[in-house]
């Protein structure tokens, strides 16, 4: 079966313009990394700010083009900056960012926000477009009547569940969560996840997860790439990657990572207490 996404030796280079007191310089932000998604599948990349992963996903999005590798989506090739880039193949990727407010124009009700995709790369009339977008609020959770209101009505769970509706609103193959998560609270943070597995499940989505939390990682995930200035330093099965880490940044990216169970607090406390 061939992978919704594939990535071959991905390289991104910034060029870091000169002054007077430095030099020109060249900082290579992604590092040669290869990964395959399959459908249906979850592919967390994980690591700590400035290791790359939201370079990658901005790749993945098609919004920079790599320097240099390749990038398969449905084993056709992409190639935006030789390419350009075709409106079947915009559709086949969104993405959601870590904060929902700034990427929600606030100044538009959540019906129109969820029907600019439509009108921007389909010919559907406006009553079919108001009936998906009826449709995508109870996908997501939220009610009808939410449709004419706007954004600040909102609370930030209600909000990341308006751009995770919109983002499905062209029916994409790869959806791509830049931490989607982790601006919320932690009862929502549940909530939004369930919902993100049962999409998933209904849709038979791909998703490639940005994140730095591992407790989420480890409950979405199939696979897990870590991600190290640049370099994917590990990769494999979530499984495999939390039950036996190999690269020594990733035992000490664990090691790092406080444990929730009861047994791991009582643990901490009774140190604290000694």
């Amino acid at each position: 079966m061939t992978p919704v996404l594939e990535a071959r030796d991905i390289v991104r280079d910034y060029h870091v313009p000169g002054s007077l007191l430095k030099r020109a310089r060249i900082v290579h932000a992604v590092k040669g990394v290869s990964f395959a998604v399959d459908q249906g599948k979850t592919l967390a990349i994980v690591g700590e700010s400035g290791c790359g992963k939201s370079t990658l996903a901005r790749i993945v999005t098609m919004i920079d083009p790599a320097t240099s590798g390749e990038m398969l989506i449905d084993g056709e090739r992409v190639d935006i900056a030789s390419d350009g880039l075709t409106p079947e193949m915009r559709r086949k990727v969104q993405i959601v960012f870590q904060n929902p407010y700034g990427t929600l124009n606030p100044r538009k009700k959540i019906g129109d926000i969820l029907s600019e995709p439509l009108i921007i790369n389909t010919s559907m009339k406006a009553d079919e477009r108001r009936d998906m977008a009826m449709a995508m609020l109870k996908k997501v959770g939220l009610e009808e009547k939410h449709y004419g209101r706007y954004p600040h009505m909102f609370s930030g769970g209600q909000r990341q569940r308006v751009a995770i509706a919109r983002a499905l609103m062209l029916n994409p193959r790869l959806l791509v969560l830049d931490e989607p998560v982790s601006a919320l609270d932690l009862s929502v943070q549940a909530q939004v996840l369930n919902l993100l597995a049962d999409l998933q499940d209904e849709f038979q989505l791909t998703y490639v997860f940005i994140s730095h939390d591992l407790s989420v990682v480890r409950y979405i995930a199939d696979d897990v790439m870590v991600m190290y200035y640049g370099e994917a330093v590990e990769y494999g099965s979530r499984d495999e990657v939390f039950s036996d880490p190999k690269h020594s940044y990733t035992k000490t990216l664990f090691a790092a990572t406080p444990r929730a169970d009861v047994d791991s607090i009582k643990a901490r406390l009774a140190r604290k207490a000694a």
